[in-house]
Order: structure tokens, then C-alpha cells, then sequence
């Protein structure tokens, strides 16, 4: 069992030493990479050294600096073929940021974070950079990770709450209390809200897309700046997600969308219906 137990750790490290190094477009160094993931410098140089032997990383001579390898490029590529999606959501994220003039996304769930799979940007000049392709949040952060965080079962949250400490990363409103107040709301509302929670003045608002088993396992975001997200425009900003993440959620799942593209005009011309409570899951 010792054995069994220290390879699970090993696999675990060089995970999180992978997910680190990849948000990180313009490499980092070893000291740097070793501080973000909370392990010793030797156990991470030996981690990449044995990493980069296999392709999975690269390093430059010069700069000393860490990027993903081309091998991990070779295996995402075949991996594509059944788990990428992201085909599927990139009409919804353009009906979105077209509609709006605001950034839209599409998120995935891995485990207890969301990670940014799409970005699309509306004709509104100013955005928000909290989120970009590749980033990941806990469970509970950014609107994202709320709405898919609300949408699991009470006990599902009532157990991440108990293990998940969030406030020493993203400060007193991600407390166990405040987060349950917010679930709440993304539970009453079918969408969630972030009212510039992790940076001041941009706020995003995001609706929970479902599998075939009623699981949350996508978001679709929209995110600006904080003078763009008045309550009279939430309401009708709120609806909207949720018509697209309906729509998405059915071709996910293979059954017809019930309901037509929502229209690419301004959305001041009127709220789309998407009836009441949550973006329902697809029909099995």
C-alpha cells in the first residue's frame, strides 16, 4: 500500500505542478513555479527535469524560464476528439457577446474548479481580463464557479464548504456564510452574479449549462464593467444567459433545441424569455 501511496502522490504533484505551470503563457522559473504550488524547489526541478525528458514541458536556456511541452499539445490534440466542446459553444459565446457588446466565455467544471475554455469579445471598447482561456477558479469564485457550485446538491456543497477554504486567496466575501448567501440568490435568480468580487468594478454574471444527467458541468459568462451591470440591465442580461445555456446544454446532450437562437440585436430592445428558476437540462 506504501507504494500504491506514494505513486498517487507523485501523479498528484506533477498534476498540480502541470495545471501551475499553465497559467503561465510567458514561462516561469523554477523558484517562482515552486512558491504558486507550496512544494520544496528540489521536488519541483526534479518533477520538470523528469518531465521535460518525456516532451511534456520545455525550458529556455536563456531565461531559465518553464513553458507546456509539445507532447502535451500531441495528447490534448487526440483527447479533443471526445472530450472538446468547445465547437458547440462558440455560436452561443458570439450570439452572446454580439447581443451584448460585452466579453462572453464558456467554462468547464474539472473537479472543484472551473477552468476557461473560450473567450469571445463584444464591440463594447472596455472589458474585463479576470477571466481568459486556460484560467481556473475554485468552486464559489467568480460567477462561473458560483452558478455551477448553486446548482450541485446540498449535500455536494455542504461538503465542499466544509473542506474548501477560500478566504485567505480571495478575501472575507468568500466566506462559507456569504458564499451561502450567494448560492441562494443563484438559486432564487437561475443565474449568478459577481459584483466585482475579485477585481473592483468588473462584474460578470454567468448561467449553469447541464449534461444529460442534470449535472452542472459548463458556464456561460459574461463579464464588463461594473457601470454596464445597472439592476434594469441584469434583468435582462439574466434571461438571456440562460436562454443560450438552454440551448447550449441540448446540443451537448444531443436532444433538439426546443427554442430558437436568441437574436443578435442590443439587448436594450428587450429581455429574451427564458421562464422562470434555472436553465433547465436537456431532455433524455
Amino acid at each position: 500500500m506504501t507504494g500504491v501511496s506514494e505513486q498517487s502522490g507523485m501523479v498528484g504533484r506533477t498534476a498540480t505542478v502541470l495545471r501551475a505551470l499553465s497559467q503561465h503563457d510567458l514561462g516561469v522559473r523554477t523558484a517562482d513555479l515552486a512558491r504558486s504550488v507550496d512544494l520544496p524547489r528540489p521536488t519541483v526541478h526534479r518533477l520538470l527535469a523528469a518531465l521535460h525528458d518525456e516532451g511534456f514541458v520545455d525550458r529556455d536556456t536563456e531565461s531559465g524560464r518553464w513553458f507546456l511541452g509539445p507532447e502535451l499539445f500531441v495528447l490534448g490534440t487526440a483527447a479533443a476528439r471526445r472530450y472538446d466542446v468547445t465547437e458547440l459553444a462558440h455560436p452561443h459565446l458570439r450570439r452572446l457577446a454580439e447581443a451584448t457588446g460585452e466579453s462572453a466565455f464558456f467554462s468547464a467544471r474539472r473537479g472543484e474548479e472551473t477552468v476557461c475554455l473560450l473567450r469571445e469579445d463584444g464591440a463594447f471598447p472596455i472589458r474585463s481580463f479576470v477571466l481568459a482561456e486556460g484560467v481556473r477558479f475554485p468552486l464559489g469564485v467568480v460567477s462561473a464557479g458560483l452558478v455551477v457550485l448553486a446548482h450541485l446538491p446540498d449535500r455536494e456543497v455542504d461538503d465542499y464548504l466544509a473542506r474548501a477554504d477560500l478566504v485567505p486567496a480571495y478575501g472575507a466575501s468568500h466566506a462559507p456564510d456569504r458564499l451561502r448567501e450567494r448560492i441562494a440568490a443563484t438559486r432564487a435568480d437561475g443565474y449568478a452574479t459577481n459584483p466585482g468580487l475579485i477585481v473592483e468594478g468588473s462584474w460578470g454574471m454567468a448561467a449553469a449549462v447541464f449534461d444529460t444527467r442534470g449535472r452542472p458541468e459548463w458556464a456561460l459568462t459574461i463579464t464588463g464593467i461594473a457601470t454596464r451591470f445597472e439592476p434594469a440591465r441584469r434583468a435582462e442580461l439574466g434571461p438571456l444567459l440562460l436562454r443560450e445555456a438552454h440551448a447550449l446544454g441540448a446540443r451537448l446532450g444531443g436532444a433538439p433545441v426546443s427554442a430558437g437562437p436568441v437574436s443578435a440585436g442590443p439587448v436594450s430592445a428587450g429581455p429574451v424569455s427564458a421562464g422562470p428558476g434555472r436553465a433547465a437540462p436537456p431532455p433524455t
